[in-house]
């Protein structure tokens, strides 16, 4: 073979070579492109720790900041855990109503694994056959209209006791820690209607509402060993898991004598506790109740039902008090409803106070209980609004940011105007899903009428028989507003008031 046919080979060769070559990498890169995934805008990271350095001590706030430059949904990424971030309207309705059966499960994060066994409570736990029989023995024995209506004795009961307490600072001319009084209320309530007898005074629970403060604040926080595991000695160092063993231990105490106290009574199917126990025995009922499983029970039904109630009350009064002209007109409606020298007023003189109805509906938007509605997981790669979201995905819905989106509530939406409800049809139960204070879908909350029950009632009787006067702060009234840290915020001050009777 001559030179010349060898170099005809060669050059042959590579450029057969060079097109295959071409040929591969154009596919690839075709490919890469044709599957490129689409994921939802992220602000950049660092390395190891992501954007959680990116959370302030109120995560609502900071989130709601980072959304404004990088939209409604937003994925950050907390260590090595990727989390989308939903804060409009139209994204939410994608994730809790469209999808709502993907995004339906739960994290297990450190602190629901150490208070809460890891879920199993109904709050928490997986979604599943579980979860579905724990929030249907919840609903049918404590949460129905027909249950919440008949605790109405004790609600009466137990505000009137508050009231009493009114009238004598009204006489004496002094003041009232109202944050102590709306939480001890809903508490007492709480204990009698689901644990048979208040248990607020017991030496073994004369910390109670310290402790439900402290579940809330423990539930908030992101330590950092649920998204960085190596990193998960700082949790230990900054005292988080000693805290998360001391509150549980002084709830699980609280609970035992609790269910003791209801064994060595016997099941008289009186209250929940007794009911879940005489469920525990049925080994018919096709459905096994653990004696552990009752406690976290219990503890769901006693947070959900003081927090939630004590949170909605606080910033009622702490908005009503900063604006004089809807505390008058409140109270206008409800002194020219009742009937005078009335000492009391019940729930069915409520139901047709639509101004106070609309005050517990603005309260409830700019002050959500859960600001950060609680956390789901994906369970299967989805499209939301056209983006890709892989399953693994915790999914964090921003309802304070929501609810205060003025594209939808209007240029004023920062501020307590209850006006705004009065021709709205809008209400609690997620349908509108740029109003869901307690959340929406398979996950909202079951315990609304309880909460509300109370709450109007409440409100009623305080604004209704008191006048109220509260002395301005060295900040004048910044610190009214002020938050307190927590899963569910609360103020972070104590609201202390001067009453002033007028019945």
């Amino acid at each position: 073979m001559s030179n010349i046919q060898e170099m005809e080979m060669i050059l042959m060769f590579s450029l057969v070579s060079t097109t295959i070559l071409t040929l591969v990498l154009l596919t690839k890169f075709l490919k890469r492109t044709v599957t490129k995934v689409n994921r939802p805008p992220s602000p950049w990271r660092l390395p190891l720790i992501g954007n959680l350095h990116q959370l302030s001590l109120h995560p609502h706030r900071s989130l709601r900041s980072l959304s404004l430059g990088y939209g409604p949904l937003m994925l950050l990424h907390f260590g090595r855990v990727p989390i989308l971030v939903v804060s409009s309207g139209e994204a939410a309705h994608e994730v809790m109503k469209t999808h709502d059966h993907k995004f339906a499960n739960r994290p297990r994060s450190k602190a629901v694994h150490g208070l809460m066994n890891g879920g199993r409570d109904v709050v928490f736990a997986p979604y599943g056959e579980y979860w579905r029989q724990m929030k249907s023995i919840c609903i049918l024995n404590l949460l129905t209209n027909k249950m919440v209506a008949s605790f109405e004795t004790v609600r009466e009961e137990e505000l009137k006791a508050m009231l009493k307490k009114l009238e004598k600072a009204s006489s004496s001319s002094s003041s009232e820690n109202l944050s102590e009084l709306f939480i001890t209320l809903p508490s007492d309530v709480t204990s009698r209607v689901a644990l048979g007898r208040k248990h607020s005074e017991d030496e073994t629970a004369r910390d109670l509402k310290k402790r439900v403060r402290q579940i809330m604040e423990l539930l908030g926080e992101f330590p950092i060993g649920d998204y960085i595991p190596a990193l998960a000695w700082i949790d230990k160092i900054n005292g988080f898991n000693n805290r998360i063993k001391e509150v549980s231990q002084g709830f699980s105490d609280l609970m035992d004598k609790v269910v003791h106290e209801h064994i060595d009574a016997g099941n008289q199917k009186a209250d929940f506790v007794d009911i879940l126990l005489s469920i525990e025995k049925d080994e018919n009922n096709g459905f096994q109740v653990q004696r552990n499983d009752i406690k976290f029970m219990i503890l769901d039904m006693f947070i959900g039902g003081t927090s939630t109630t004590s949170t909605l009350l606080e910033w009622t009064m702490t908005e009503l008090m900063r604006r004089p002209e809807s505390m008058k007109k409140l109270q206008d409606e409800i002194r020219s409803t009742i009937k005078p020298n009335t000492t009391y007023i019940e729930e069915k003189e409520v139901e047709n106070m639509t101004y106070l109805k609309a005050v517990i509906k603005e309260v409830l938007r700019l002050h959500p209980s859960l600001p950060l509605i609680l956390p789901r997981l994906l369970s299967e790669d989805v499209k939301v609004k056209g983006y890709n979201i892989a399953a693994g995905t915790e999914v964090i819905v921003n309802a304070w940011a929501i609810q205060r989106d003025p594209a939808v509530w209007g240029p004023d939406a920062e501020e307590f105007k209850p006006e705004r409800h009065l021709e709205s049809v809008v209400d609690y139960h997620g349908k509108d899903l740029n109003y869901i204070p307690f959340g929406s879908g398979r996950r909202i909350c079951p315990g609304i009428g309880l909460a509300l029950g109370l709450a109007e009632v409440t409100v009623a009787n305080v604004v209704g028989r008191f006048d109220w006067r509260v002395e301005a702060g060295p900040n004048g009234d910044e610190s009214d507003l002020a938050e307190a840290i927590g899963i569910d915020v609360c103020r972070k001050f104590p609201l202390i008031a001067f009453p002033s009777s007028v019945m």
